[in-house]
């Protein structure tokens, strides 16, 4: 990470940009490398119930956990700055965390035997995986925020990577001594995340200073709306293999495994996107700030250009390559036909656009906005799967319905947005201009 962080210091990017983008690539490549590895140790049959599971861990811990990251990052950074210790607010958030947590483990526990029964295919290893994850995930998020907000980009993307890296070797010592349970590799998968944040974590010191009391609005300012809408966000992104696995018949149970394999081969301009993301939309964030809305109505149209040409390429190669890279990847059976492809790969491109306009309006303060849209979106894929018969083609059509349907919404909110605070800017430049200087 030193070689990242200096050559962080000679590109023009955000501050820490680099270095957890590398983490961020790690962690990317380490997500095939663990699937892969179970797909072939567990074949097809073994390998839908942890599909299923790797899916709803990923909707609910990133969907709750996200948002208090980026407020802890936020409020400790701001804290930073005034040149004030941030203990008090790091337990404000800790017990916010432990209380969404506590949440989602009773409602797991006590859907147990539904969860069991209907995802899991009678694997109730997969019950206390998820709700071990809930409380890691929890601490890594807050782990992740106060590193951020303390301005320490090299432990934070180090975490990433690490985290990714043990997945794979836990994974391939299962593989290796020919495990061939479902339910180990998925408590493997939280065992990573475990061991990653106690590695990163120990030694380090100084994150905690004393300071001030904290109280809940520093912590939670806008965090309702931006938890619906990270909840949305990660409902639309990983729920599609969660929705084929209660859809399919008896003679499907297979399916899920499949479906999962296909979209994350199909969603890799999700990890290029990341990128972009880490370089250019803080910009917004800048601009709108200094109320230079021309230059953010700019660099908006440019970052969106980019992203649909970025989309485009990637469905047609998709579209060409997709089945052959999945059975490569991850054994024969698991891969869905080019139709498949180009319906996971377009739904990517259209939920890329819908993440810029997301955090175009976050940076306008558009919170309320962007929760809306992300919950018309998910609305959308729930209506459209539901009236669907085919499996795979109802979950396709749903994801691609409610992304267009995510970024229709939040276009249609963010132009009066932009006019309303163009407006404002003018009138507040024309007072300034108006008001007369006193003479010394």
């Amino acid at each position: 990470m030193k070689a990242a962080a200096r050559m962080s210091a000679r590109v023009p990017l955000p501050q820490g940009a680099i270095v957890i983008g590398i983490g961020l690539v790690v962690a990317g490549l380490s997500q095939y490398g663990f699937l892969a590895i179970a797909s072939h140790a567990l074949g097809k049959d073994r390998y839908a119930p942890l599909a299923t599971f790797w899916a709803l861990l990923f909707v609910c811990a990133p969907g709750f956990f996200m948002p208090l990251e980026q407020e802890v990052g936020r409020a400790l950074a701001a804290r930073r700055a005034r040149g004030e210790g941030g203990r008090p607010l790091f337990i404000r958030a800790a017990f916010a965390g432990g209380v969404i947590a506590a949440v989602l483990i009773a409602a797991t526990l006590v859907a147990s035997g539904a969860l069991t029964t209907h995802l899991f295919q009678g694997d109730g290893t997969f019950v206390w995986g998820l709700a071990a994850g809930f409380a890691i995930f929890a601490a890594q998020y807050l782990v992740r925020g106060t590193f951020a907000g303390n301005g320490r980009f090299n432990p934070y993307g180090s975490l990433l990577a690490i985290e990714g890296v043990l997945r794979v070797v836990f994974s391939l010592a299962l593989g290796i001594a020919a495990v061939h349970i479902a339910g180990a590799y998925g408590l493997v998968l939280i065992a990573g995340s475990v061991a990653a944040v106690v590695i990163v974590v120990a030694g380090r010191s100084g994150l905690l200073r004393p300071g001030p009391p904290a109280s809940w609005t520093e912590v939670s300012s806008a965090l309702g709306f931006l938890m619906l809408a990270s909840v949305m966000t990660q409902f639309l992104l990983s729920i599609g293999t969660v929705a084929v696995q209660i859809l399919a018949a008896p003679a499907q149970q297979t399916a899920a495994g499949q479906f999962l394999d296909s979209r994350i081969v199909a969603y890799v301009p999700i990890f290029l996107f990341q990128a972009v993301q880490a370089a250019l939309l803080p910009k917004l964030s800048a601009l709108a700030a200094r109320g230079q809305l021309a230059e953010f109505r700019r660099v908006l149209v440019q970052l969106l250009m980019l992203v649909a040409g970025l989309g485009a390429a990637a469905t047609a190669g998709l579209a060409a390559l997709g089945p052959a890279i999945t059975h490569v990847l991850f054994g024969g059976g698991f891969e869905l036909g080019r139709v498949d492809f180009v319906l996971l790969a377009g739904s990517c491109a259209i939920f890329m656009l819908a993440q810029v306009l997301s955090q175009s309006l976050i940076s306008l303060t558009g919170y309320a906005r962007v929760a809306a849209g992300w919950l018309a979106g998910g609305v959308i894929f729930v209506v459209v799967t539901a009236l669907g018969s085919s499996l795979f083609l109802r979950v396709e059509l749903g994801l691609v319905a409610g992304s267009i349907v995510v970024v229709t919404v939040m276009t249609a909110l963010l132009l009066p947005l932009l006019r309303a605070r163009s407006v404002g800017h003018e009138t507040a430049e024309l007072r300034a201009a108006a008001t007369p200087v006193a003479e010394a």
